[in-house]
């Protein structure tokens, strides 16, 4: 499932090949403010649980080593 949410930054950032699973994805600002909440709504797809915006941990998907660790483990 993280291959996914891989492939879904790539598509918004042709410029780049790979992800490495440590690269801080907000500061990179491979997601920023407007891809947000559709980015939200992916990992609630994926995971299949609702994700609390207001409760949300920022460092729980700032990198894709995270946010596997924090949705798909």
């Amino acid at each position: 499932m993280i291959d996914e949410v891989e492939r879904w930054i790539l598509s918004a950032h042709p410029e780049i090949e790979t992800l490495d699973s440590d690269v801080d994805l907000i500061e990179q600002r491979l997601i920023d403010s407007l891809r947000f909440v559709q980015f939200i709504v992916l990992l609630e797809k994926l995971c299949g649980s609702p994700i609390d915006v207001a409760t949300l941990d920022i460092d729980s998907v700032r990198t894709l080593s995270a946010i596997q660790r924090t949705y798909f483990a």
